[in-house]
């Protein structure tokens, strides 16, 4: 999410692992080419992996802490009041809850969740 222009930067991805994590750094590295990024996330092991470290260190090699293209900050775990994201996801969850009878199958319930929350949602 970046609050500075009010975006919220969505990706859909099959998983959440190293890969993906890394591939959608890369995506926000595109999006704002000349700015660092600083990222507030929760502390999932692909997060935290030697692999994704591995990415971040690449990107920021050589920069002192000031200067690193992308800076992280974890998130206590399970806090909403800290990651606002949460909320989000909370409204989704409560959604697919309340309608989950309704929908005949997981590909129309995913299809209606990306009507509600688009990959580029603003």
């Amino acid at each position: 999410m970046t609050i500075l222009f009010g975006k919220l930067l969505l990706k859909a991805y099959n998983a959440g692992n190293s890969d993906n994590t890394i591939d959608y750094l890369r995506y926000l590295l595109d999006q704002s080419p000349n700015q660092q990024l600083l990222l507030f996330w929760d502390g999932a092991s692909y997060h935290r992996s030697h692999v994704v470290q591995g990415f971040l260190g690449e990107v920021n090699e050589g920069l002192p802490p000031e200067q690193w293209k992308i800076h992280c900050v974890r998130f206590a775990p399970n806090c909403p009041s800290q990651n606002p994201i949460e909320d989000i996801w909370l409204q989704a969850k409560t959604w697919v809850r309340r309608f989950c009878a309704l929908i005949p199958s997981f590909s129309h319930l995913k299809w209606m969740n990306e009507q509600v929350y688009p990959t580029h949602y603003l």
